[in-house]
């Protein structure tokens, strides 16, 4: 019996060690997926995305231009240019809050016989008092990259990047 219990919980712990050590950059499953994504525009023309979950909004965007180098270096090219960038943020925050409300209305009720309807008009107060504790935050990233491919000799402006130095640079470590 105790064997089948310690066999459980390590099943358990490598399940949960694989699952929690999955990597942040990965490709994206499904249009509301998280993880990078490209669709290509022209012959040299793609728009990459990478969505997350969380605040690091930096990270989303080293994400993108990392899939951008890949993408460059796929299609046999040696750089790009960054010709739209662009970051969304969704966020969702509920905080901590009371509520206290007292309203008059009035109810009316209608009463019908076998002749006639009468109509009586009732007050009513009401007082409610409420106190949220907790609170909750969420955030969706996506950066957004539109970028131009190309060979040889690397356009000199700050919006053109080197793909192999991309790659190296901002290719997740292996810890």
């Amino acid at each position: 019996m105790n064997i089948i219990k310690l066999m459980s919980i390590a099943l358990v712990s490598v399940v949960l060690a694989a699952c929690s050590s999955q990597p942040d950059y990965r490709a994206a499953e499904g249009s509301s997926g998280y993880g990078y994504d490209a669709t290509q525009l022209t012959d040299t023309q793609y728009r990459v995305t990478f969505k997350a979950r969380g605040s690091d909004a930096d990270k989303a965007m080293d994400y993108a231009l990392l899939r951008a180098a890949e993408v460059t270096l796929q299609n046999g090219y040696d750089w790009f240019v960054v010709t739209h960038r662009e970051t969304l943020i969704d966020n969702e925050r509920v905080e901590p809050s009371s509520t206290l409300r007292y309203a008059d209305s009035r109810d009316v009720v209608t009463r019908c016989g076998l002749v006639s309807c009468t109509t009586t008009s009732y007050p009513r107060s009401t007082f409610s008092a409420g106190v949220h504790i907790g609170g909750d935050r969420s955030q969706d990233i996506k950066s957004i990259l539109e970028i131009k491919l190309g060979k040889g000799v690397r356009p000199d402006t700050d919006a053109s990047f080197d793909a192999l130095e991309v790659r190296q640079h901002l290719s997740p470590k292996e810890d």
